[in-house]
């Protein structure tokens, strides 16, 4: 079993409790459409806190309650920097999750 998954796990729900604290948690999804976007981020349907809740959560979980491998890489914070440049001050924690999610999924097994 891959150590990590605890840890990934934990800051999984780190970064649900932020969006969170910030207001950005929807009870709504996005429409099945939004959803299915296949550019990237779903960068053309979504709003990047959306795509992290309806996208990036939901797949996380199931790799996590399936065991299944981990990604081999993770670049969730540099979307986050360019998606909030002029938020700094605002989504920095968020952004510290981000950047411990992405240094977990890139550490050594």
């Amino acid at each position: 079993m891959d150590q990590r998954l605890l840890e990934v796990a934990d800051q999984l729900l780190l970064i649900e409790r932020e969006l969170r604290v910030l207001g950005w948690w929807s009870e709504s999804p996005p429409s099945e459409q939004a959803l299915a976007s296949p550019e990237p981020f779903c960068v053309d349907t979504l709003d990047f806190e959306q795509w992290l809740q309806w996208v990036f959560l939901p797949r996380m979980k199931i790799i996590l309650e399936q065991n299944l491998p981990l990604p081999n890489a993770s670049g969730i914070l540099e979307m986050a920097e360019m998606v909030y440049a002029t938020r700094q001050n605002e989504v920095a924690v968020l952004q510290q999750l981000l950047a411990q999610f992405d240094r977990l999924i890139t550490e050594a097994r």
